[in-house]
């Protein structure tokens, strides 16, 4: 019975997607990331009120890139972690999108009225159980239920910086705020819509990228 309704629910999403195939067009956010010497002694900083990520490799930086935080409600906690687990094609568990025949509409899942699908947490970088790194949109205030979301462009690069056990601080700020995040460059793409629903739920969204995900350093 369960084989039956996972066939079930998998013909249906090729009923509404058609073909699930290639990549979806979106804006990017170029932002260089380097190859560590040494992995073991990579770090990550981020500062919550400078929105601000720094990859470092002791004092060398690796990548520095914008990011969005955890609303008030929902806040991004604060102190010292490490990266617990890795799941490149993560979903969500509490909130998605319900698909019932050919309908598909976002709902958490515990109101699903139909099959319930995860919204995409690409990516995914645990560094506390329930909390992580992952693509997303970057708005410029704080957005997310406690993640801490990356550019789709700069996500796949900061998950093969990140190892399992790669320390992370979290504060409010960090001294990186006053140098090289300082002048820091941000997405402007952030409330540009979502794929359709029948994307959503596809595979689709976890294209790989075709690009050099770290270069050497100079």
């Amino acid at each position: 019975m369960k084989r039956f309704f996972t066939l079930a629910a998998l013909s249906t999403l090729a009923l509404l997607t058609g073909c699930v195939n290639g990549p979806i067009a979106r804006s990017r956010y170029d932002v260089t990331v380097y190859k560590p010497k040494n992995p073991d002694n990579v770090r990550i900083k981020v500062s919550l009120s400078n929105r601000a990520v720094y990859v470092l490799e002791g004092d060398t930086p690796l990548l520095v890139t914008a990011c969005a935080i955890g609303k008030p409600t929902n806040p991004t906690p604060t102190g010292s972690y490490r990266i617990n687990g890795k799941i490149p094609t993560k979903r969500s568990g509490e909130y998605g999108f319900s698909v019932s025949g050919d309908s598909v509409h976002p709902s958490k899942a515990s109101e699903a009225s139909g099959h319930y699908v995860g919204f995409p947490m690409a990516w995914w970088c645990e560094f506390t159980p329930g909390y992580g790194f992952h693509e997303g949109s970057v708005w410029p205030i704080p957005r997310t239920h406690g993640c801490i979301r990356l550019h789709h462009n700069v996500a796949p690069k900061f998950y093969a910086l990140a190892k399992m056990g790669t320390p992370v601080n979290i504060a409010q700020s960090q001294p990186e705020d006053a140098t090289i995040g300082k002048d820091l460059k941000r997405p402007g793409d952030y409330a540009d819509p979502d794929p359709a629903p029948s994307i959503m739920i596809t595979d689709r969204v976890f294209s790989k990228p075709t690009e050099p995900l770290l270069v050497e350093r100079p």
